[in-house]
């Protein structure tokens, strides 16, 4: 294929970052049916206090999605810490109905174990072709690609693939930058993380930090930390021109209709990338970012310049 040619990649809507009640899980799947994503990732990947939904709720709404036509994958936790989470992951890796997103490597192990394909998280840290190619032989047949990585690291890794793997990159939400052990929501609250209290439920898009300047910086998560700017790759990525196979919808408290609508429309050359970024700001708990994507602090903002065919 030459590089000029583009391709229209699938659409796929990240798991839920931030801790909402359960109506509003519920509400929010309900609504997902109808829209024009092909793949949605479900479950809980922060913290394993969060459980306003359990295993078999997950699996209910999974069933619900496939039958409306989308691709499911069942997400598992970021960070184990405890053995209760290992059973609950092990859990989710035998669910025996739908597919797994591994984000980190004793669920990779556990796939790797019961010869079940999987997709490779953002947060196993998947840097070069060989770390990929070696989970692509213990049965990863997606790879996710972390948010920190420029569109020129994407493009040589990509050229450089086994045939066959896709490849999805993170394409719009607040950028999720670390983990810790450490809660930072309770810690901003003066709890101890034993006794939360699940604060962070009180903020349905995380807890916003500013600088002594008051200009944004980070937002708070439980214990992820992202960044406080929203990514948007329609404002710094021209539609096709990367050949993405899979772009991920990280999902807001708002306007998650409009944004999988103006993301469709994008993918599919209906609309101009700058009239679409510049309506999606109005979508954003703060401003946009683009930086990383460019190879470029993610702070900063700025857009590709693809060279014109011939």
């Amino acid at each position: 294929m030459a590089m000029n040619e583009s391709i229209i990649s699938r659409l796929s809507l990240g798991p839920v970052q931030y801790h909402w009640t359960r109506e509003q899980l519920l509400d929010f799947y309900t609504s997902i049916s109808d829209t024009q994503v092909d793949i949605v990732y479900l479950g809980e990947t922060v913290c394993s206090k969060r459980r306003m939904l359990k295993l078999d709720d997950w699996l209910g709404i999974a069933r619900e999605l496939s039958e409306a036509g989308k691709e499911v994958i069942l997400s598992t936790l970021a960070l184990i810490e405890a053995e209760s989470e290992i059973l609950s992951m092990k859990r989710i890796c035998e669910n025996g109905q739908f597919r797994v997103e591994a984000n980190d490597m004793a669920s990779v192990h556990m796939l790797e174990k019961i010869g079940a394909p999987f997709v490779g998280g953002p947060t196993l840290n998947l840097y070069n072709q060989k770390s990929i190619e070696v989970l692509a032989k213990s049965g990863m047949y997606r790879w996710v690609m972390p948010v920190e990585l420029s569109r020129k690291t994407f493009m040589d890794i990509r050229n450089e693939l086994p045939g066959g793997l896709e490849t999805e990159v993170f394409a719009y939400g607040r950028l999720p930058l670390a983990f810790s052990a450490r809660c930072f929501t309770a810690r901003a609250h003066d709890l101890p993380k034993d006794d939360c209290q699940l604060r962070c439920i009180d903020d349905p898009d995380g807890l916003l930090m500013k600088t002594r300047e008051d200009e944004e910086f980070l937002v708070l998560n439980g214990i992820q930390t992202q960044s406080a700017h929203t990514f948007n790759l329609i404002a710094a990525e021209p539609p096709g021109q990367a050949k993405i196979d899979v772009l991920r919808i990280s999902p807001q408290s708002r306007d998650n209709l409009d944004i999988i609508h103006h993301f469709d429309a994008w993918r599919n050359g209906c609309a101009a990338d700058t009239d679409v970024a510049r309506m999606m700001e109005e979508m954003m708990p703060t401003g946009v970012c683009n930086g990383y994507w460019l190879g470029e602090p993610g702070m900063n903002r700025g857009s590709v310049e693809v060279p014109l065919p011939g």
